[in-house]
């Protein structure tokens, strides 16, 4: 068991979002097509948070032309370049599978409001921002790396 958990800590990532149920947030989420890759934002509120570990799970709602679309987001996921916070929300349960029925207004969610509230976002979005920068500065020296190995096997 203590080998599980210790591979699970391994592939934990360092700077995870901190946000919770309730909250409406942008997932800014890396698609790969073929040789190409896009960020995709995904801005929704989140509905429910699951599972422990590196296996945690986190589901997002939004509408779309009228539809209800939820997705299913794997918070330790490589492809989440970071998860942004649009705006705290106020709520007393855990899972907030009622707002599948809810249209209109009635699937709002109160926001939580104040100063301290707003510091500690704008914390987090800076947070969010800064291990969004070091992970793409990592990719990108992978990449130059891979580039000019390449470079020099094609000289040989």
């Amino acid at each position: 068991m203590d080998l599980i958990k210790t591979i699970e800590e391994q592939q934990k990532r360092a700077g995870a979002q901190a946000f919770r149920t309730g909250d409406t947030v942008k997932v800014f989420f890396k698609i790969i097509e073929g040789k190409t890759e896009r960020i995709q934002v995904y801005e929704g509120i989140v509905l429910c948070m699951k599972n422990a570990g590196a296996r945690r799970t986190f589901t997002v709602r939004k509408t779309s032309y009228g539809v209800g679309v939820e997705r299913v987001f794997p918070l330790n996921s490589p492809r989440i370049v970071k998860v942004e916070l649009i705006r705290p929300g106020k709520v007393r349960r855990s899972k907030l599978y009622f707002l599948r029925d809810k249209v209109g207004k009635g699937a709002k969610v109160k926001e939580l409001i104040g100063g301290a509230v707003t510091a500690a976002m704008a914390a987090r979005n800076a947070a969010a921002d800064a291990a969004a920068a070091t992970k793409e500065a990592e990719i990108k020296a992978e990449a130059k790396a891979e580039h000019e190995a390449e470079a020099a096997a094609a000289k040989k």
